[in-house]
């Protein structure tokens, strides 16, 4: 045994039931720490819930923003429109399609 280690160990049962429970603990809570890292399903699942929740901030977040301020949304549908009837007459002026 090295000396350091001598010296960290007591010859006291009550000292040494307390080291080796401390001991079981950490060790208790490593294999826990590595069941969680190799169990790929609850990983994916979590990423998965993760992006959902993700999701649904957005689209409140967008639901709001075109509740409060409507006109670019109602411009924009307007320059589609024009647009989409523009290519329509093109299109049949010039026989395209």
């Amino acid at each position: 045994m090295s000396r350091d280690f001598e010296a960290e160990t007591s010859r006291d049962p009550r000292v040494l039931r307390e080291q080796v429970k401390d001991t079981r603990a950490e060790l208790g809570d490593t294999v826990a720490a590595l069941a969680a890292k190799a169990d790929v399903k609850a990983q994916a699942r979590r990423k998965a819930v993760d992006a959902r929740e993700q999701a649904h901030r957005v689209a409140r977040t967008a639901r709001a923003g075109g509740r409060r301020n409507r006109v670019p949304l109602v411009a924009a549908g307007a320059v589609v429109t024009v647009l989409v009837a523009a290519a329509l007459v093109l299109r049949k002026r010039h026989g395209w399609g």
